[in-house]
């Protein structure tokens, strides 16, 4: 813990002001970044990379890995310097000291967390309806339901939070290393190198759009770096346990994958993968078809659930940041002096969920966000360039060589521009309602702004 952090918690303290609680020790932060990248993404995601890497789907995991890596050290080095509840806005502000590029940061992540939240909610309803004992009940009830046990769970601690959270990490990483270890004795029966583009009449060019293809695809696998910066102050020893467990859980990730990728292509070619609608489904059916094939749905329920879990706990602790910091009404960084968590910006978390998901599809919306996200990770790494540069700045337990985020930043903004160009009719789409969501975290700066005070300045 830094000097700054523990000062600001006896102050509030003397001020009879209820803090968030310390109660997440390395292990569980490796777990709950571990959970954050992990998602049910991954169970369609490889028969997508595979049709455009073909057996060598494992290359566009370990590319991914380095360009999200650069993004993940940035995210270390930060959390090691500035363990603060609201992330990357909080960041934003202490670098650049803009309002309003600090309120459509913060205003990005929290549109980006609660849509995926909301699309996650669709995919628990359908995967519950299909259980036995659920058959037959509406999947928006469902949904709702999943919401508010969402919900009740965060409100009810970040103990509760990280143990739930525990739970379906393992399952989650479990189920994967299930496939690995009933596909293993493939390994070695297929050339891993072997691609769409390996027919010599393929021109250079041909394989530079497969392999960029690919590697996009994976990119977003590992994301979930802003889910750890955002528990900073209800982590032990922060500024130690929050870099490392982000790098363990990086790690861990990046095996899981790659141990999963090798896989699939091993027990199922490449081309039959790309074409699957359940590629992992199909690896299992095949390699353990003795395995229950409604077991995937319960799987499936874990990780998407996981994945809900811990962008609320997120955007809860991204929007008491900012309240405190005066970014935001000031009722929504009221900590609940017995469960010490943000009960009101919990609650209204909730709301904004319960109108995303009664509104219908949110995909497209989803899809702008992840735009958002890319824009998010590139101005976080440039704040990390201007704080190395500025004199005075404290330094953290895990310091990094300034071309990381220099190089971050670049990968990130490419990236953007990959998306948006080659996203044809729904990139423009998308690119739009990002867009739109940017002018209305404006309009919603000017209007609370007066309202709200004057924000403290970022060295509180």
């Amino acid at each position: 813990m830094t000097v700054e952090t523990a000062e600001r918690e006896v102050a509030a303290a003397r001020e009879g002001e209820p803090t968030l609680r310390r109660t997440i020790g390395l292990w569980q932060m490796v777990l709950y970044g571990t959970g954050s990248m992990l998602g049910s993404g991954i169970y369609g995601l490889i028969g997508q990379a595979a049709g455009a890497m073909g057996a060598a789907v494992w290359a566009a995991f370990l590319i991914a890995l380095v360009g999200a890596g650069l993004t993940a050290f940035s995210y270390a080095s930060l959390g090691s310097r500035y363990p603060r509840a609201g992330g990357a806005a909080y960041v934003t502000q202490r670098a650049y000291r803009h309002g309003l590029l600090t309120h459509g940061v913060g205003i990005a992540v929290a549109c980006s967390g609660l849509t995926s939240i909301a699309a996650g909610a669709r995919v628990i309803a359908d995967n519950l309806a299909r259980l036995p004992a659920l058959e037959g009940l509406p999947l928006t009830l469902l949904a709702l339901l999943y919401l508010f046990g969402l919900a009740a769970i965060v409100y009810r601690g970040i103990r509760e939070s990280m143990w739930v959270n525990v739970v379906a990490s393992v399952i989650e990483a479990g189920g994967l290393m299930l496939v690995i270890a009933v596909g293993l004795r493939y390994w070695g029966t297929v050339d891993l190198f072997e691609t769409p583009f390996s027919n010599p009449d393929a021109g250079m060019a041909v394989a530079l759009v497969f392999v960029v293809q690919g590697v996009v695809l994976t990119f977003f696998s590992f994301l979930g770096f802003e889910d750890t910066l955002n528990v900073a102050e209800e982590v032990k020893n922060p500024s130690r346990t929050l870099p490392l467990g982000l790098l363990m859980a990086l790690g861990v990730t990046a095996v899981l994958y790659i141990g999963v990728a090798i896989t699939a292509v091993s027990v199922v070619p490449w081309r039959e993968l790309a074409q699957s609608g359940a590629p992992l489904a199909e690896v299992m059916s095949r390699a353990a078809p003795w395995f229950p094939g409604w077991a995937f749905l319960v799987l499936t329920i874990f990780a998407v659930g996981n994945t809900g879990l811990i962008n609320y706990v997120t955007a809860s602790r991204l929007l008491y940041g900012m309240a405190r910091d005066k970014r935001l009404p000031k009722s929504l960084a009221r900590v609940h002096p017995v469960r010490r968590t943000p009960h009101v910006a919990v609650a209204v978390v909730l709301a904004v969920l319960l109108a995303l998901v009664l509104s219908g599809d949110v995909g497209q919306l989803a899809a702008a966000t992840v735009l958002l996200l890319l824009l998010v990770f590139s101005v976080v790494n440039t704040a990390l360039v201007v704080l190395k540069l500025r004199p005075g700045e404290p330094k953290g337990s895990f310091e990094i060589p300034i071309a990381i985020p220099i190089l971050g930043s670049l990968v990130c903004i490419t990236l953007f521009v990959l998306r948006v160009v080659s996203g044809g009719e729904a990139g423009l789409r998308a690119t739009m309602i990002a867009g739109t969501l940017l002018a209305g975290a404006a309009v919603l700066y000017v209007a609370i702004k007066p309202h709200i005070g004057d924000a403290k300045e970022a060295a509180d």
